[in-house]
């Protein structure tokens, strides 16, 4: 059955078409990956869906008393709530229901009560009627549901007394999630479900979501995500929706099939457009030659049937993407970073414990831990903005550092993205337009306030600035995150071709498989060295976790 249907759906955003002629059909319990360029339409589609906007055209209908709940990539402000009333926010009926049923238990217990029968007969006919919609509702289950979610993404009780406009934002967006998958939703829209999640959240996420009854449509570029999830793709390109009944890579391979056929479909109606054309022309000359009223008749015909002619649009073979350019000025030593005997402690937390490596010329390592392990911290030892406790770290020789930090506040978001990137390398406007276009900001863009870009176009913005610095060393910190599939694509295989080294921490599973041949894994204040991709790391992991010594 039905659950959404969207037909013919158009929505402006001022003079900007977004979307355009868009159908959409979901079914009860399917679960659709949303998926598209960065300003495709993804997250407007989600919010129309939800009834936060009305479309400027077209029928959008939910099924009627169908729950909706939605995750936005920007969490909705929950003012003077605590994490805990945030996470039971979706149950405020049960909650009302449940004070109620308190106030009769208190009743019953009324002398004056108990010794009216008829009172005390009408009394317990609400309390059964409120109990049974309490239970109906899973009341019973309320706080066992809200700690069984809240554990899977990684959310501690320590945190439920706390103000939720103290969070961070990667806090926020877990507890706005764990509050929507607590509400067990008919339909569950989700923007960017996994981007502020580590990899025991993924994959807990990926088997709650695999398990869920109800319908979802996500909106996610995580393509091993969508993989493990999802049995459904719609893609918004140009504004219309196109869908394949598939995973992703099984949509990798029927897209790249039904683009080849469309373009054989394109060049099949060219041809006998040319050919169309070509007749016309030779009969409007006969009749001008003989003056034969027929032959123009005859030229007429065809005009008319070559109007009527539905057009084959010409598809995209080669879509635009960033291109990342990543090129070094100058090679380091063959030692980059040596570290020794690491200690960090934060309040009664040990951080890290005697860490210890070495980092050598060309390496791609990716980092991983789960939140709250130490990357960051690990990340701010080596650039210097935090001190260790104990022991010494040291870099090499020739070695200049590029930092992408995973979230840069913008300082003066009124600035446009010309006089951001401009200021950042020091370059006049021609050059600088020029490298702008390689990362997707064409003409007019480049005048757009950069605190009216969207995650993805920051990302790209000051990955441009830190390309061009042609650093030798990287380090990146969730450097796919909020990236579109084909832009994630682009830097993976600059990266590859990239005649420096990379330090990266990622949970990005097809970006560490395709990038690394080490990964580091904190955990517990250690550091452990797995020596190949994420495959490797999963299947050594798993062999620890089931008992099996082996050497990693």
């Amino acid at each position: 059955m039905i659950i959404m249907n969207g037909q013919n759906i158009q929505k402006y955003h001022g003079a900007n078409l977004v979307l355009n002629d868009v159908t959409i059909e979901v079914h009860e319990g399917e679960k659709v990956g949303l998926i598209g360029a960065n300003g495709s339409g993804k997250s407007t589609l989600l919010s129309l869906i939800a009834r936060l906007e009305k479309p400027d055209k077209g029928l959008l209908t939910v099924k009627k008393e169908a729950r909706v709940g939605y995750l936005p990539q920007i969490p909705a402000a929950f003012e003077k709530l605590t994490v805990y009333e945030v996470l039971s926010h979706g149950f405020s009926r049960l909650a009302d229901c449940r004070q109620k049923m308190s106030r009769m238990e208190q009743q019953m217990g009324d002398p004056a009560v108990a010794a009216d029968p008829d009172a005390l007969e009408r009394l317990l006919h609400k309390y059964a009627v409120l109990q049974e919609e309490y239970e109906r509702g899973g009341g019973y289950e309320i706080d066992a549901s809200i700690d069984q979610v809240a554990t899977g993404l990684g959310i501690k009780k320590l945190m439920y007394s706390r103000p939720f406009d103290t969070l961070s934002g990667g806090e926020k967006t877990r507890i706005v999630l764990a509050s929507q998958l607590i509400m067990k939703p008919e339909l569950l829209l989700l923007d960017e479900p996994t981007n502020h999640l580590d990899l025991e959240g993924m994959e807990w996420l990926e088997q709650f979501l695999r398990q869920y009854s109800g319908a979802c449509i996500i909106v996610s570029h995580d393509r091993f995500f969508l993989d493990r999830v999802v049995t459904k793709i719609v893609e918004l390109e140009d504004g219309e929706a196109s869908t394949f009944l598939s995973s992703y890579t099984g949509y990798v391979r029927m897209k790249e099939e039904r683009v080849l056929q469309q373009f054989a479909e394109y060049q099949e109606q060219q041809k006998q457009v040319k050919k169309m054309k070509e007749t016309i022309r030779q009969l409007e000359e006969w009749g001008r030659i003989g003056g034969n009223e027929k032959f123009f008749k005859r030229a007429a015909s065809i005009r008319k049937a070559l109007d009527r002619m539905e057009q084959v649009k010409r598809p995209v073979l080669n879509p635009k993407h960033a291109s990342f350019d990543l090129g070094t000025r100058d090679r380091s030593g063959q030692v980059v970073l040596l570290f020794e005997a690491l200690c960090k402690q934060f309040a009664d937390k040990q951080i890290l414990q005697n860490v210890e490596g070495m980092i050598e010329f060309r390496d791609k390592i990716a980092l991983l831990g789960t939140n709250g392990s130490g990357k960051s911290t690990f990340f701010k030892l080596l650039l210097g903005d935090e001190q260790a406790d104990e022991g010494y770290i040291e870099w090499g020789s020739g070695v200049t550092i590029g930092y992408l930090a995973q979230q840069e506040e913008m300082k003066e978001p009124k600035k446009t993205v010309l006089e951001f990137f401009r200021e950042e390398v020091g370059m006049e406007e021609g050059a600088a337009r020029g490298i702008l276009a390689k990362y997707m900001f064409y003409g007019p863009d480049v005048f757009r306030e950069i605190g009216k870009l969207s995650g993805g176009e920051w990302s790209r913005l000051r990955l441009a600035v830190l390309v061009n610095n042609k650093p030798n060393v990287l380090l990146l910190d969730e450097p796919t995150n909020h990236l579109d599939i084909a832009s994630r694509e682009a830097l993976e295989e600059a990266l590859e071709d990239y005649q420096g080294t990379v330090l990266a921490i990622s949970h990005d599973r097809y970006f560490i498989n395709r990038l690394a041949g080490k990964v580091w894994e904190l955990h517990e204040g250690a550091l452990d060295v797995y020596l190949g991709n994420y495959d490797y790391y999963a299947e050594k992991r798993k062999e620890k976790e089931d008992g099996v010594s082996s050497i990693i």
